[in-house]
């Protein structure tokens, strides 16, 4: 696909490109049946009257923008009050390290549900759900807002968590997740994901980092984190920070070191290798017992599990995983009769006590059930009446 600049414009999104008008031409002919799907009628123009230099094409189109949806389920940005808050938004990735990490935000500290995204326009259905023979409806993904009070009237924290990233229109998506954050007065930006690399997997995870801003480097410098000197923050966890400076914002990129040859999955010790050093900057008081837990309980897996490769293949290297296929749970793995009794009670306790909440994730996980139960998962952290 061509490589087009972008010149802004309020509510639309403008590229423009040295291929000329056969090259810009050609480029609709490959890129039209995605347009269609997510912008408004596309038009070509050419150089004069365009600010752009004589000889280059610009694109122009409309994305639909994220809104706001259930205005009335939940309060408005300026109903809420919030004391200095800051923004943390996670999405899936590997190892499941940012969601793991902000899953275990929302339980340990109590968070309720504030206002959702509907960016339906932003995504595409790839497949469906099929359970017993019989299709599921379809269901796209969420986006989610919850918050957090701090007690201390330091910082309050918002986490915005979104099931999936949109495959198009990324930036409009966090221009517009960046201007509701402002609306709640959000003074800093911060994101989590994993950073691959060649440690052993029985080593501690190292936290790199950067920042928009110097003196967040500053900060980060001083906690003696591991700076990104060059390269690039692939998905939303950068180009929201992008657009967090773009809008005067302050923002950080918390990066969990995990090992590459287990990218595919989950790595809990990178999670709260993050969470250490996030509720370090933000002065939060954190119980990690839990998730200490859970480090050791899947190091001792990974631990036997390349004690087995090595056995049979020698000594791996970084770089050799494969990210290929990986089948769902056959039909006969399905829960059974305790295993659903069990859920249901540790529902039941989470109810009652949000705290809870980690211990039935890690559950669902066991039994590799959380995405049937994400929802109803979620609307635990809903604000009760």
């Amino acid at each position: 696909m061509a490589s087009w600049k972008r010149h802004t414009q309020p509510r639309s999104q403008t590229f423009s490109n040295g291929l000329g008008r056969s090259g810009a031409a050609n480029w609709l002919r490959q890129e039209s049946s995605t347009l269609k799907k997510v912008a408004r009628p596309a038009a070509v123009f050419f150089s004069r009257g365009f600010g752009v230099p004589d000889g280059r094409a610009v694109l122009t189109f409309q994305f639909p923008w994220p809104r706001l949806f259930q205005e009335s389920e939940y309060p408005m940005a300026e109903k809420l009050n919030l004391n200095h808050p800051w923004l943390v938004a996670v999405w899936p990735g590997m190892g499941h390290v940012a969601l793991n990490a902000g899953y275990y935000l929302l339980a340990k500290l109590g968070m309720h549900v504030i206002a959702e995204f509907e960016v339906a326009n932003l995504f595409d259905v790839e497949h469906v759900e099929v359970n017993a023979g019989l299709i599921q409806p379809v269901s796209l993904p969420r986006n989610r807002f919850f918050q957090w009070t701090d007690p201390n009237q330091k910082h309050d924290i918002v986490v915005f968590l979104g099931e999936a990233q949109p495959p198009i229109g990324k930036f409009p998506f966090c221009h517009k997740l960046i201007e509701y954050s402002q609306e709640l007065g959000i003074e800093r930006v911060f994101t989590f994901a994993a950073m691959a690399t060649q440690m052993h997997p029985d080593r501690p995870s190292r936290v790199f980092g950067a920042a928009t801003d110097g003196q967040s480097l500053e900060e980060l410098k001083r906690l003696e984190l591991e700076l990104l000197a060059d390269g690039h923050i692939g998905g939303l966890n950068g180009v929201l920070l992008g657009a967090a400076a773009a809008s005067g914002l302050r923002g950080t990129c918390l990066l969990g070191e995990m090992p590459h040859i287990f990218s595919q999955l989950p790595f809990p010790k990178a999670s709260l290798a993050i969470l250490e050093v996030f509720t370090t900057i933000a002065g939060i008081q954190l119980d990690f017992t839990e998730l200490a837990e859970q480090v050791q309980e899947v190091d001792q897996q990974l631990g036997k599990l390349l004690s087995q490769v090595e056995e049979e293949y020698g000594p791996q290297f970084p770089g050799e995983a494969d990210e290929g296929y990986r089948a769902e749970p056959a039909e006969e793995e399905r829960l059974s009769s305790t295993d659903q009794q069990r859920i249901e009670e540790l529902f039941q306790q989470a109810q009652k006590d949000r705290s809870k909440a980690f211990e039935l994730k890690q559950e669902l996980d066991r039994l590799r059930v959380f995405k049937d139960y994400e929802d109803r998962f979620l609307d635990l952290f809903k604000k009760s009446d």
